[in-house]
């Protein structure tokens, strides 16, 4: 595995498996969320996003984490070794969102210039949580299963899982070596 694909809700630990596979497998983490915010939570041009996401996968071997099924997908997808789907129940996914918003803990995978607020936007924002599964999720699946039906993909739904996940895998030399 050289190239992994991870979806899901927000809240449901992509960023987190992420960091965890990356130290493990010795892979660089592209968080995609980063690459798509500007500063003060604004949406970048299509091309410029697409640009970005181009760059950052560029490379023979990453861990890319993060959605954008229509805008990027076509882009990752058919590179991608793995997908891992995290199918996080929505009231932890819920719960993690609001806790790490008014905890106002820093996250790697905050976009620069972008904070997170108890506004109308995060109102907005936590019905996209709960409602993920049933609004948006079969979306994403389609066009997963169009661009990719061949890629093997691993579903993982909870913390016990996801360690089970990360301990079958293979630890890189230097880990060894630490």
């Amino acid at each position: 595995m050289q190239r992994i694909v991870i979806l899901g809700n927000a809240g449901s630990g992509k960023s987190t498996l992420a960091r965890a596979l990356g130290k493990q497998l010795g892979l660089p983490v592209v968080h995609l969320d980063t690459l798509f915010w500007e500063p003060g939570w604004i949406e970048p041009d299509a091309e410029q996003f697409r640009a970005r996401v181009s760059e950052a996968i560029a490379a023979d071997a990453w861990i890319c984490e993060g959605n954008y099924a229509r805008r990027t997908f076509d882009l990752r997808l058919p590179r991608a070794d793995l997908i891992i789907w995290l199918d996080t129940p929505r009231l932890t996914c819920f719960t993690r969102v609001v806790t790490r918003s008014v905890m106002n803990r820093p996250r790697a995978d905050l976009p620069a210039g972008c904070t997170e607020k108890l506004d109308r936007a995060f109102l907005t924002f936590l019905n996209f949580v709960w409602n993920f599964d049933r609004g948006y999720r079969p979306g994403i699946e389609a066009v997963r299963q169009a661009i990719a039906p061949r890629i093997p993909t691993v579903h993982l739904r909870c913390k016990r899982q996801i360690g089970a996940f990360l301990d079958s895998l293979p630890a890189t030399p230097q880990t060894c070596l630490e």
